[in-house]
């Protein structure tokens, strides 16, 4: 009787703010809805790898550009997930539901230009040289996952609101239910199963697209539901907030500014790449394949960080805030270690996965390099935990100036050392990509450095005129730089 009732004691201990058990029960949600990200991604390219590598690398810098397309308003709208949560920690529910609405609004103005941006992209595909058999499939591709776009910024909304107020399980629901829609479908029309024809990568795009729209529908439902309406009083928010806004504004542009930049860099990495030829094409579409199973799930993490970190400055907590991103960092850290253990003793099993059903001479010439390129990336692997855990408090804090500065400049230091290395001296694969992760690993001091120097304790988001930060950012950029 003595034990059963101390069990139940031990059931009932309240969580410990901030530490490792309140960091799961947030981000361990917005982790499988990563993981469940990357498994769709990762099984279209895998059954387009068994039509020849020129389809696998197509949907890679195809579906790359357009996500890319509408990074700047995806970072805007997802600082959602801070605003929410700071005003929820400051006791402004109401707020929450409001900030969605304005999120909703730039969705809409975003729509129509980055359709209008569609030329462009066409133009960057030619102008980077990528093969004449790659090409015409990268566009197809990329036309039809434009006009869906919509899709996935509406879906951000309300990823968004839920990850601010910590109902993550609704993001991680509407994930699986996505990544499900877009396997059995990209299966089916892929290669032409249950009596449909055989749409190629035509078939991998409507995939995709039918699986984000199932993904909203399960996030709409959820946000209009009785229970949640009440709650955050969904109905009265249905307006223009000035005050809202430019905190979503001012706040948010930083971190899309950053996805943006960094996604037109990694997609111009990418492009340097496979216009480097057939084997250097399909070595490095396989390689970040696997760079995304290890990074995107991470970014579950991040996200968790970022939710709680800025519901406890919304509180004026930042000791708490603290302890979040330590506790963050553990999880980030064991997760690297499994991934660091796959990537270093399994290589040629990673890559033996795409191995196309015929055809195969491309692959068998690129093997080798994609072992040696996978057995290194598990190095930097194990600092991927470090920085986007560090790059979430920060962002939750509201010091996305220079979580910002300091992403982008990676990014773009990354782009002109891989031309000059790849397009104008030559230098093999194995090189260029040891110079890449060399630089990689560089920059994770930098970020420490940053949260180190605890300016992002100093940051009020929602309880300061929204003009404030400019100054406080301009003034701390040049204070930074003297120390």
């Amino acid at each position: 009787m003595i034990v059963m009732n101390r069990s139940i004691q031990r059931k009932e201990k309240p969580m410990v703010k901030g530490g490792v058990r309140e960091m799961i029960s947030i981000a361990m949600p917005m982790v499988i809805s990563q993981a469940c990200y990357t498994i769709m991604t990762f099984t279209d390219r895998m059954f387009l790898s068994r039509l020849g590598p020129e389809y696998m690398n197509a949907a890679m810098a195809g579906g790359l550009t357009a996500f890319m397309m509408m990074t700047f308003f995806l970072g805007l709208i997802g600082y959602t997930t801070a605003l929410a949560a700071q005003y929820l920690g400051s006791g402004k529910k109401d707020k929450c539901a409001v900030t969605v609405s304005q999120a909703a609004i730039i969705a809409l103005v975003a729509y129509p230009l980055i359709l209008s941006c569609r030329p462009l992209a066409h133009g960057l595909f030619e102008f980077m040289g990528i093969i004449p058999g790659q090409l015409a499939l990268q566009k197809i591709y990329f036309d039809i996952l434009l006009w869906a776009v919509f899709v996935s910024l509406l879906r951000n909304c309300l990823s968004g609101f839920f990850s601010g107020i910590g109902k993550t399980k609704i993001v991680m629901i509407s994930a699986f239910a996505a990544m499900l829609v877009n396997v059995v479908i990209n299966y089916v029309l892929i290669f032409g199963k249950l009596g449909f024809p055989a749409l190629g990568i035509r078939g991998a795009a409507y995939g995709t697209i039918a699986g984000g729209v199932s993904g909203l529908i399960i996030l709409l439902v959820s946000y209009l539901g009785k229970t949640n309406r009440r709650e955050y009083k969904v109905l009265k928010s249905l307006y223009f907030d000035k005050t809202v806004m430019t905190r979503l504004l001012w706040f948010g542009y930083p971190a899309g500014l950053e996805m943006f930049l960094n996604l037109l860099a990694f997609d111009i990495v990418i492009m340097i790449f496979h216009s480097a030829g057939a084997i250097a094409a399909t070595a490095a579409t396989i390689v970040f394949n696997w760079d995304m199973v290890s990074f995107v799930p991470l970014l579950g993490v991040e996200v968790g960080v970022m939710s709680l970190v800025g519901r406890y400055m919304g509180a004026r907590d930042p000791d708490t805030a603290h302890k979040v991103t330590m506790s963050g960092l553990k999880m980030g850290a064991a997760y690297s270690a499994i991934v660091f253990v796959l990537f270093f003793g399994f290589p040629q099993f990673l890559t033996e996965i795409f191995r196309p059903s015929n055809s195969a001479s491309v692959f068998i010439a690129a093997k080798p390099v994609i072992v040696f390129m996978i057995r290194l990336a598990s190095i930097y692997v194990l600092v991927e935990a470090m920085i986007v855990v560090f790059i979430g408090a920060l962002r939750g804090a509201g010091d996305t100036f220079w979580a910002m500065l300091i992403s982008v400049s990676l990014h773009w230091v990354l782009v002109p050392v891989l031309f000059v290395l790849l397009k104008i001296y030559g230098v093999s694969l194995q090189i260029s990509w040891s110079v890449v992760v060399g630089i990689f690993l560089m920059f994770s001091f930098l970020v420490y450095w940053r949260y180190s120097i605890g300016k992002w304790r100093k940051i009020s988001v929602v309880s300061a005129s929204p003009v404030v930060p400019a100054v406080t950012v301009y003034e701390d950029f040049h204070e930074s730089l003297d120390l």
